[in-house]
C-alpha cells in the first residue's frame, strides 16, 4: 500500500473515531430514553433501547408542562429568526453599500460587542426588561438580540462578495426605489446568507437557557431547556423521564441539521474571501 493511500486511510479512521466519540453522547440519551431511572444506574448501563419510553413520556408530562414549554420555545426560536433575518439583512446591506458619517467607527462599534463576555449583560438585561414591564413574556427572549453582531457581520461580508454594486445603480436609473431594491434585488441574493444565519439563530434560541432563566419566572413561561432543568433536584431525579425529554427536544435540531448542513458550510465560506 502506498504512503498516500495508508495517510489518508488513517485521516479516516481519525475522523471516524471522532465522529463516533461525538456521537456517543447522543446515543446513550435516546437509549436511556426508553429505560427507568432504575436501569439507567444498573452495572454495566444498557447499551440497547428498553420498553420504559411511554412511562418516562408520561412521568415527564406529570410533572412539567411539557407539550406548552415545547410549543413556547418553538414560538421563541421562529420569532427570533424571522427578526434575526430582517434585522441583519438590512444592517448587512447598509454596512455594504451605503456610504454615510462615521460607517467605519459605527461598524467596530457593533464588531467590538461581539467581545463583551454575555455573562455581563446579565443584570443590565434584566433591569431592562424589567423597566419595560416584560418580565416573564416571551418577546423579552427575541426583541433584545434581534440585530446580533455576528448577523450583522455575515451579511456585510456576503453582500460585499456577492452583490455587485452596477447592478444596484441599474435598478436605481430605472427608478427603482431603495426598499424595493433591498426587496426585489437584495433578498433573493442574500437566500444562502439568510440559511444560514437563520439556521444557527434558531439553533441557539431553541438551546437558550440563560436568557429565560434571567426573565421568565412562573413555570407556565419557562421554555424547554429552563423546563427541564426544573425536573433536576438533589434527590430522585427522575432520569429516564429527562432523557426522553431531552431526546424530543434534541431530535428536531438533528433533523433540520441533517438537512441543512450543507447551506450552513456554503453560507458561512461564501464571502469569506473576496477576490
Amino acid at each position: 500500500m502506498s504512503a498516500s493511500k495508508t495517510s489518508k486511510l488513517s485521516a479516516y479512521l481519525i475522523v471516524g473515531l471522532g465522529g463516533l466519540i461525538m456521537l456517543a453522547p447522543f446515543y446513550f440519551m435516546f437509549v436511556f430514553a426508553t429505560h427507568t431511572r432504575v436501569e439507567i444506574f444498573n452495572l454495566p448501563p444498557p447499551l440497547l433501547p428498553g420498553s420504559a419510553f411511554f412511562e418516562n413520556l408520561k412521568i415527564l408530562t406529570d410533572k412539567i408542562p411539557f407539550w406548552h414549554s415545547l410549543g413556547l420555545s418553538l414560538y421563541v426560536a421562529l420569532a427570533s429568526t424571522a427578526l434575526t433575518l430582517v434585522f441583519c439583512s438590512m444592517g448587512g446591506y447598509a454596512f455594504a453599500m451605503f456610504e454615510f458619517k462615521f460607517k467605519k467607527a459605527l461598524f467596530a462599534l457593533v464588531m467590538g460587542t461581539m467581545l463583551i463576555p454575555s455573562f455581563l449583560s446579565m443584570i443590565p438585561s434584566f433591569m431592562i426588561m424589567d423597566a419595560l414591564g416584560w418580565i416573564d413574556q416571551p418577546r423579552a427572549l427575541f426583541i433584545p438580540g434581534a440585530a446580533s453582531a455576528f448577523g450583522i457581520f455575515l451579511m456585510r461580508q456576503f453582500v460585499s462578495a456577492c452583490i455587485p454594486k452596477e447592478m444596484l445603480e441599474a435598478a436605481r436609473m430605472d427608478g427603482c426605489s431603495e426598499l424595493g431594491i433591498y426587496a426585489r434585488i437584495v433578498l433573493p441574493l442574500l437566500k444562502p446568507a439568510m440559511g444560514t444565519l437563520g439556521l444557527i439563530t434558531f439553533i441557539a434560541s431553541w438551546n437558550n437557557f440563560i436568557g429565560p432563566l434571567v426573565v421568565m419566572r412562573t413555570p407556565e413561561m419557562y421554555t424547554l431547556p429552563l423546563a427541564l432543568r426544573s425536573m433536576q433536584s438533589p434527590v430522585n431525579t427522575e432520569w429516564g423521564a429527562l432523557m426522553t425529554g431531552s431526546a424530543i427536544a434534541t431530535l428536531p435540531l438533528l433533523v433540520l441539521f441533517a438537512f441543512s448542513s450543507k447551506r450552513l458550510i456554503d453560507g458561512l465560506t461564501t464571502g469569506a474571501v473576496k477576490e
